[in-house]
């Protein structure tokens, strides 16, 4: 197993990117994307493909998107079997009055908030942290 799963552990040596740059949810009910698409990830539905790409990426293709957000990664390597990581973030996140869309990546995981609270989603984490080292 690759990975911390020691709750703890993640939070107390938790540290964040905030990457440039707007994000967007997409969709393309008959799954068909296009060629030299550059997207974040892709995932298949039974209703569609679901895309999260750049803003900019997106207009470029005429792509109806929805959910403008800003992606923050969290710079740990969480197993994928780690017990209550995402939980604990996406739990302190909504006691802000934020929603997150969490994605979790083999390394990595990925919070993806709405613009403008990404300076409060990035209190939020360095927080969880904090006090996980106190």
């Amino acid at each position: 197993m690759s990975g911390e799963i020691n709750l703890s552990a993640l939070l107390s040596t938790l540290s964040c990117k905030l990457h440039d740059g707007v994000f967007v949810f997409a969709t393309l009910p008959n799954g068909h994307v296009p060629d030299g698409l550059d997207e974040v990830m892709r995932f298949r539905e039974t209703e569609g493909t679901t895309l999260i790409l750049s803003e900019a990426v997106a207009k470029s293709h005429s792509i109806p998107f929805e959910f403008r957000c800003r992606m923050i990664t969290l710079n740990v390597h969480s197993s994928l079997e780690a017990v209550g990581f995402i939980a604990k973030i996406a739990t302190a996140l909504a006691s802000k009055g934020m929603g997150v869309n969490p994605v979790s990546g083999f390394y990595h995981d990925h919070l993806f908030v709405p613009v403008g609270r990404e300076n409060d989603a990035l209190q939020v984490i360095n927080g969880l942290r904090s006090a996980a080292n106190r």
